[in-house]
């Protein structure tokens, strides 16, 4: 009887710990991001070549500059939302967003992108590229749908393919951001970050291609290099 009793123990321990094994994975995702980063610094009025670069160090102020293409419409409402993200990751660095009518000597550019296929590339059961639609600006997905709507207010929408098809969509989704001076338009850095996954368009997945854009600011290694990041679900 104890025997049996203590197999029994242990069998209840177990499941116990697999249940808390399984609910700490379920906690978080992995955002995992392909990023390059090029810093430029040097590119500066006033630097004369073969001084040595002089990085600049947090605290630094920064105003947002928007392509035409960013500044009408639905299009601006997304850009709302992707800017403010971006606030919230240079704010981790450092950098503040200036006040409405105060100069700064930075603008900060910010732009993203999603690709929605239909399933992932190795699902293809023909063995070919299904195709899909790049929406262009920012925006989330709605769940259970068979479209994307985009921050420029673009519906993407397959409906070629069968719903048992669109049952499981892949995203490709990319961000950049260009940091230039202010005064003279000079790019001084540019970092972009790559992420394909299932997992649907939310500010946290977005917010983690952010800080993975941003990882090693400002004085980036060289080629590119994986930053993984993870979200609470």
């Amino acid at each position: 009887m104890n025997i049996h009793r203590s197999i029994r123990t242990l069998q209840r321990l177990g499941l116990a710990a697999a249940v808390l094994v399984l609910s700490g994975c379920a906690s978080v995702y992995l955002v995992d991001n392909q990023v390059q980063s090029f810093a430029r610094w040097a590119d500066q009025p006033g630097v004369k070549p073969g001084t040595p670069v002089t990085v600049p160090q947090a605290p630094q102020i920064y105003r947002f500059d928007r392509l035409p293409s960013q500044k009408e419409g639905r299009v601006s409402t997304g850009q709302d939302e992707l800017e403010n993200l971006t606030a919230q990751a240079l704010a981790k660095v450092g950098w503040t967003l200036a006040a409405a009518g105060t100069a700064s000597p930075w603008t900060v550019q910010v732009d993203a992108n999603t690709l929605r296929l239909p399933r992932a590339p190795w699902d293809d059961p023909w063995g070919g590229y299904w195709g899909g639609y790049w929406g262009p600006g920012f925006g989330y997905g709605l769940p259970g749908r068979d479209y994307v709507v985009t921050g420029q207010g673009q519906v993407i929408w397959m409906p070629m393919y069968p719903r048992m098809m669109m049952e499981s969509p892949y995203y490709q989704r990319e961000l950049s951001l260009v940091i230039r001076h202010a005064s003279s338009g000079k790019v001084v850095y540019e970092t972009r970050a790559a992420h394909d996954g299932r997992w649907n368009s939310t500010p946290g997945l977005w917010s983690a291609m952010l800080d993975a854009a941003l990882r090693d600011f400002p004085a980036p290694p060289e080629g590119v290099r994986q930053v993984n990041v993870e979200v609470p679900r």
